[in-house]
Order: structure tokens, then sequence, then C-alpha cells
């Protein structure tokens, strides 16, 4: 019987658990490891939850007709126009990725840093991951020259590339890949046969609305799955919805059929109840993108001002563009970090803000970063209060960062980073 591959928990899943521990202790934590957005769900969507709940019986195993129709056309007012049939649900887009790694088989491109669970799904199929790092400030792409060498020198030691996974616009890195590179990475694709695998759950995230997050479907349509979910834009994360646009192409059907047939195996079909929230939300009535535009602004100035107590402090750091992640570098401060805490690397960093100021946040190493990179991901999605109330207040703000609990969070964030800094401070005991 052959062993099954080892795969870690989720480090975003298990920091947030362990932060879960201590603040059941008593102890005072501030938790940025985990994407989750601390937002409180829409009435409507509420409302229409609990309408749905006597749906109790199995749907089609790719989603029912309402949910892929409101799917297709949110990917229609965005320049992907698709039929209904070439869309699949699932109850999450994490379960829904890793069907598609099944379904598509081979082994997978993974941007170096990527989100945590790319290279682990991959594995957990049996697949290779094969690293390609990003270009410098344009996270969630791989560089495209650097696929082509990576490919052709996987394809030589006998390995399978088949497909490439990207994340746009990018977690852990809070950037958005330049139209230019998306190009030149779907035009790689398209020349050497590889299927691109576009998570874009972040899409609707991106600060700048005039210049939105460029999908590789634009130019690789036939070769190019995009997926998406509630999780993020609408802060719906346990309700766990996916879905899937399958390109219209000889590729696309043939991948639907066996995307549908391990859903069958997996799931059967998505949770009937929340498939009809999902549907309205797809379908964008307004209150739904006014609640989307505020969550987007509230991300904004929150991730703003924490990146600028990183690079007060004298990290670097890639202006974010999306989402509600930073990436800081913290390089340039690699001798003073060394001698005051015996800190060199990431894991050493997250390691000193989570024992010494209760602040998690998660290593570069968590991300795919190699050996002694002096990186950390900070996510400011659940610094807008503990209450819905709060939450609430927050969203409604003109200046969140005048409402006391924001203030006091982020002026935590700066006072940890202005004690790591400090160059008296004896180093933290060798432990992990």
């Amino acid at each position: 019987m052959r062993e099954s591959t080892p795969v870690p928990m989720s480090a975003t899943l298990a920091a947030d658990e362990a932060l879960a521990r201590r603040r059941r202790a008593g102890e005072r934590v501030l938790s940025m490891a985990s994407g989750e957005i601390g937002l409180a769900v829409h009435p409507a969507l509420r409302e229409r939850l609990a309408a749905a709940a006597g749906e109790g019986a199995y749907g089609p195993v790719a989603g029912g007709r309402a949910l892929r129709a409101a799917a297709a056309g949110y990917w229609e007012r965005r320049g992907l126009g698709i039929d209904p049939g070439l869309v699949v649900a699932s109850p999450g887009s994490k379960p829904l990725l890793f069907a598609l790694l099944l379904a598509l088989g081979g082994d997978v491109v993974v941007p170096v840093p990527s989100w945590v669970s790319y290279a682990a799904q991959a594995r957990l199929v049996g697949a290779r991951p094969i690293p390609v790092p990003i270009v410098p400030g344009q996270g969630g792409v791989p560089d495209p020259e650097r696929l082509r060498e990576a490919v052709a020198e996987a394809r030589a030691a006998g390995l399978d590339p088949r497909s490439v996974v990207v994340t746009v616009p990018d977690n852990p890195t809070g950037t958005v890949a330049s139209p230019d590179t998306v190009r030149r990475l779907a035009s790689a694709a398209r020349e050497l046969d590889l299927v691109v695998v576009s998570d874009e759950i972040y899409r609707d995230l991106v600060y700048d609305t005039s210049a939105p997050a460029e999908s590789p479907a634009l130019h690789a349509s036939e070769r190019t799955v995009v997926t998406t979910g509630l999780t993020k834009n609408l802060a719906v994360g346990g309700w766990r919805t996916g879905v899937a646009r399958l390109p219209d192409s000889d590729i696309g059907r043939a991948l639907h059929t066996r995307l549908v047939s391990v859903a069958s195996q997996v799931w059967s079909s998505p949770p009937a109840p929340v498939q009809t929230a999902a549907a309205y939300a797809f379908g964008e009535p307004p209150e739904i993108t006014e609640h989307v535009a505020a969550s987007r602004r509230l991300h904004e100035a929150v991730a703003r001002a924490v990146a600028g107590r990183f690079t007060a402090a004298g990290a670097a750091l890639a202006p974010v563009r999306a989402t509600c992640y930073l990436y800081p570098d913290f390089e340039p401060l690699r001798d003073r970090l060394a001698r005051a805490h015996g800190v060199h690397d990431g894991d050493g960093l997250a390691r000193f803000l989570s024992e010494r100021h209760g602040i998690g946040v998660l290593p570069a190493s968590a991300f795919g970063e190699p050996g002694p990179t002096l990186r950390i991901r900070a996510a400011t999605s659940r610094l807008y209060g503990d209450t819905d109330e709060q939450r609430t207040a927050a969203l409604a703000a003109a200046d969140p960062l005048g409402l006391p609990w924001v203030r006091e969070a982020v002026e935590q964030v700066g006072g940890a980073l202005s004690d790591l800094v400090r160059s008296t401070v004896r180093p933290l005991s060798p432990q992990s």
C-alpha cells in the first residue's frame, strides 16, 4: 500500500486556532494571520439564507441553474461572458481548486510566494508543485520567462507539468500583476500547453476600480479556468461557496466532464440554501455592490495605515493595491534584528511578534519562500472590531482610523514594530 503524502495543517488555520486558545486563556492577542474578513453578514443575505432553509434536497452536482446563471452574469459584466453550462459551483473555493487539480492531472506550477494551500493541494492529489518566482512587486503570477525555463527543466527531468495556478489580485502580497505580465503569462501557457487556473476571489477588492485586475482569461480564453467565491468580498467564509468558469473550448468541455465526475464523488452537490443566497449576491443588486464598495474602502484605509507602520520601521513593502494583505520585507534590517533579537528569518519575526506582543502573523516560509527570507504576511482584515456593532460602525465610518478600537489595533502594531527595531532588547530564547 502506497504511503500518503504528509501534508501539514493549513498555516493560516493553525495560527488562528493557536491565537484563539490564547484569547480564551485571557491573553490580549491581535490576529493578523488569517485572511478571514471581519465584517458582519449583509442583512439581505441573511434573509435569503433563512428563507431557503427548507431546501433540503440534493441538487445538480455542478450547482443549481439559478446560481450558475447568476455567476455567468457576474463574469459577463467583467468582460468574461460564459455559458452557465460551463459554470461549476462547490461548497467552497478550496475544495473546488482541489477538484480542479485532480481533474487536470499532472504536475502544477505555483508562484513563489503563493497562498499556503496551492502546493499542499498539489501534493495531496499526487502531483509535484513546481515553484516559479514572481516578478518583484507583482505577486500571484509566475515570471513568464522563468516559467518557460522551469517547465522545460521539469519536463527534461521527467515531470509532467500541465497547469499553472495564479492569483489575481494576490494573496499574500496584496499586489496586482500588471496587464503586460498577465498577457505574457497567458502567451507562455499557450506555448507550453498549460491550463491556467486563475484564482480571482479578490478581484472585487482592488482599491482603484478604474484599473481592475486583468484576468488571463482575456488572453488565453481557451485554456483559462477562473474561480471565485463570496468569502472575501462579502465576508461569508463560513458559508463555503465557490464557483468556477471553465473555458468555452475543447479543453474546457473535457475538463467540465472530469470536474463534475470528481465533484460527484467528493461533495455530491453544493448546499442548496447557500446557493439561493449566493445567486442573489452574484446578481449584484445595488445594496450588495454598495456593501462591497464600502468594504473595499475600509480595507484600503486600514491596510495602508498598517503599511505605513511597517515602512516607518524600515521594512521594504511594495505598494498594496488590493485585498487586506501586507508582505513586508525586513531584509534592510537583517543585521540589526540578528544582533538585537536573534531573528534571522520570517519564522523568527513571527515568533517575536507573537511571543512578545500577542500579534499573530505568518512567516514567508508558509508561502513557499526558501531559506532565511525575512518576510512575513500580515492580514489587516480582523482589525475592524470584536463585535458586529463595531465592525458595522467601521464599515460605515468616513474615517475608520478615527474609531478608538481600530486606532488602538493599528497603534499596537506600530508599538510592536518600534520594539522590534530597537537595538537594546535581549534575544528571544531559541525555541520554535
